[in-house]
């Protein structure tokens, strides 16, 4: 009589709705997914990774390097909620895109981080600011000439700006790493 339900799912249960969802837009089985979530939980006991958390685990992979700066791009572009939190199925896409996901999916993932300002475009600011915490995040020291954040954003800028109005599009963004490689790896190393 007095019990209040509420909309809101616990997010430590794996549901057959959410396993199907997940199935259908990632490349794993559901004995993959259920144990990545059985691993999710083990790190994330209320099925919620926090930035912290998120900033933790990548100093984890990256020992030598500063990952908050990086973090703080790859924490907002997965959180697509904009909760404060990553969940499992948020976590999950996540994983997906960036492993196995087709070269344009991952591209345009790659934007969005860029693109942290959600403004449909990267300028020269943005860019250099992301390519300035990769640096931070891998370790890597030597700034200077053509290894400048600022530099390398305008020139990745001057090469892929279609339209000429110093800034990129996702199209353009996506165009430009798929037409040269150099880009392509430095921008989005796994693709």
């Amino acid at each position: 009589m007095g019990n209040k339900h509420s909309n809101k799912t616990d997010p430590t249960i794996l549901t057959p709705k959410a396993i199907q969802m997940l199935k259908a837009n990632t490349n794993f089985s559901e004995e993959q997914i259920r144990e990545w979530h059985a691993g999710f939980l083990r790190d994330c006991p209320n099925g919620q990774l926090s930035k912290d958390r998120f900033v933790s685990v990548y100093e984890q992979f990256y020992p030598g390097g500063k990952a908050k700066d990086f973090c703080k791009y790859a924490f907002a572009t997965f959180d697509r909620d904009n909760n404060g939190t990553i969940d499992f199925t948020e976590f999950m896409l996540a994983i997906a895109l960036t492993q196995s996901g087709d070269l344009d999916e991952r591209l345009a993932l790659a934007f969005d981080m860029y693109d942290y300002n959600n403004t449909g475009t990267i300028d020269t600011n943005e860019m250099a600011k992301v390519i300035a915490a990769m640096y931070d995040l891998i370790g890597e020291t030597d700034r200077k000439g053509d290894r400048d954040p600022k530099h390398r954003a305008e020139e990745i800028i001057r090469i892929c700006d279609v339209t000429g109005n110093k800034k990129l599009t996702k199209e353009e963004f996506v165009a430009g790493c798929k037409n040269d490689p150099v880009i392509r790896r430095l921008l989005v190393p796994n693709a």
